[in-house]
């Protein structure tokens, strides 16, 4: 089990916000409480090791995964089948943003499907609607796709509503988002079509052949090569180049407002003014991959929500945390852009699925949206990023021959930027060895993408542990 100090910050008596800003600010050194690992094992339990060996028979490896096998979570909490605890500030990858095992979601999943799961897209369901308005509506008084915050939309024309599209992923999304703009790239010009895809350097989109195209890392594209024609590269913040790379032949420009697989990465509003410029130039559709830093992980709806109406995309998608583990992707498309997408004759559509949009899964998503777009929960996201943040921010003072600068992102997708690219993977290994979990980030960072109803409690055992392991490594 996982040994943590009790302290008067992991206790949560009266006085402790105060007690824990006194603590930030008056320390001198890092952490070193946990020097020593807590949760390795030389020999896997003979439970952990048969469900190892039925894995190594029957499952293609596509990861090198650690030594145990989870079995339960709760909050922010996980637990192996050999009882050991660890923090997870991971969240499934920045998908659990109301943690683990919440009760909620466990009710509505489990009355949804005593109704129906399933009826496929041939068919009309409750909840794909209604999730799709909670989308749109939230966009509009929360600012985003052309929206500025509480924008008046009342009397608005249906022909003038942006519309939402439900896959199953956010690789899926991506796919939808390409598609929708290879067929708007062609609306006017059948002679000739505008048909390139821009991307960026550091991206990452999806695994499928069209998301994997606009996703430039040679690890992840070179095993499955060639790959589709027509996609530009560039790089983010780098205004220059812009007019050339955008061009009269693009189709669709993607880019994520803050890169998460990639580095934590943000792009500068005058950048991404530039680029919304210039694909008004051209008439090029401009997508913002949302799937990581959006829905209020950024501390906004979308990581672009309060960005002028001038940086805005035509196309945004999301997936990660919409449903809290439970598949599902959106893409949200301005009116004028989403016109060229119809059911056509015999009701086949030019884009379709059969799982997107599932009773299930919108029932769900509709219930996690309600609950993050809470006031009270935007509050505690950026109180609690903010908290994190800071205590992030001592990490460079302490450790400035390890560690860039800075503490990169903003709200809770955070990173730390290290000077050598071997060292995020080996800091990422000692935290789960005593008891947290992290993930890397590009070729030199450390991600931090926690539930997003963490308490600072757990922020202090997580950053607490990164410092005893930087302790550790250096």
């Amino acid at each position: 089990m996982m040994r943590v100090p009790v302290t008067r910050f992991t206790l949560g008596y009266r006085g402790a916000a105060s007690a824990r800003r006194f603590y930030v600010a008056t320390r001198t050194e890092p952490c070193k409480s946990y020097l020593e690992p807590t949760h390795t094992t030389s020999t896997p339990s003979a439970l952990t090791a048969s469900y190892f060996a039925k894995g190594n028979t029957y499952l293609l490896p596509v990861y090198a995964r650690p030594d145990f096998v989870l079995e339960k979570g709760k909050g922010a909490w996980v637990w192996d089948v050999d009882g050991n605890k660890y923090l997870d500030f991971t969240a499934g990858i920045a998908v659990n943003a109301l943690g683990h095992a919440d009760e909620g979601v466990t009710k509505v999943l489990a009355e949804q499907a005593g109704k129906i799961l399933h009826a496929s897209n041939v068919y009309h369901n409750e909840w794909a609607g209604r999730l799709a308005e909670l989308l749109v509506t939230l966009t509009q008084t929360e600012g985003g796709l052309g929206y500025s915050p509480n924008s008046n939309t009342e009397n608005l024309d249906a022909s003038k509503v942006p519309k939402v599209f439900f896959s199953n992923s956010g690789t899926e999304a991506n796919e939808g988002a390409l598609k929708v703009a290879r067929k708007f790239g062609k609306k006017d010009n059948a002679d000739s079509p505008k048909i390139r895809i821009v991307c960026f350097e550091n991206a990452f989109h999806g695994r499928s052949m069209g998301a994997l195209s606009v996703t430039t890392n040679p690890k992840y594209q070179a095993p499955f090569a060639p790959l589709i024609p027509g996609v530009d590269v560039g790089k983010v913040n780098q205004v220059e180049g812009l007019e050339n790379l955008i061009n009269e032949d693009t189709c669709a420009v993607i880019v994520e407002p803050i890169q998460g697989e990639g580095g934590i990465h943000p792009a500068k509003l005058e950048w991404l003014r530039a680029v919304r410029k210039r694909c008004n130039e051209v008439g090029a559709v401009l997508i913002f991959d949302e799937i990581q830093c959006g829905l209020y992980r950024s501390g906004t709806l979308w990581a672009h929500s309060e960005y002028p109406v001038d940086c805005h995309p035509d196309i945004v998608t999301m997936a990660k945390p919409l449903a809290n583990g439970y598949p599902i992707g959106a893409v949200v498309i301005r009116p004028e852009i989403a016109e060229v997408m119809s059911a056509g004759e015999f009701h086949f559509s030019t884009h379709g699925t059969t799982f997107g949009g599932s009773p299930l899964a919108c029932a769900v998503g509709y219930h996690v949206l309600s609950r993050l777009s809470q006031p009270s929960m935007k509050q505690h996201v950026n109180e609690v990023g903010g908290y994190l943040r800071e205590r992030l921010s001592q990490l460079p003072k302490w450790f400035p021959d390890v560690l860039e600068e800075g503490v990169r992102g903003r709200g809770l997708i955070l990173g730390l930027g290290f000077k050598n690219p071997d060292m995020p993977g080996k800091v990422m290994q000692l935290a789960r060895e005593r008891g947290v979990f992290v993930l890397t980030a590009g070729k030199d960072a450390i991600r931090l993408v926690p539930s997003l109803n963490i308490q600072k409690n757990e922020v202090d055992i997580a950053v607490d542990v990164l410092e005893s392991s930087l302790c550790s490594v250096n």
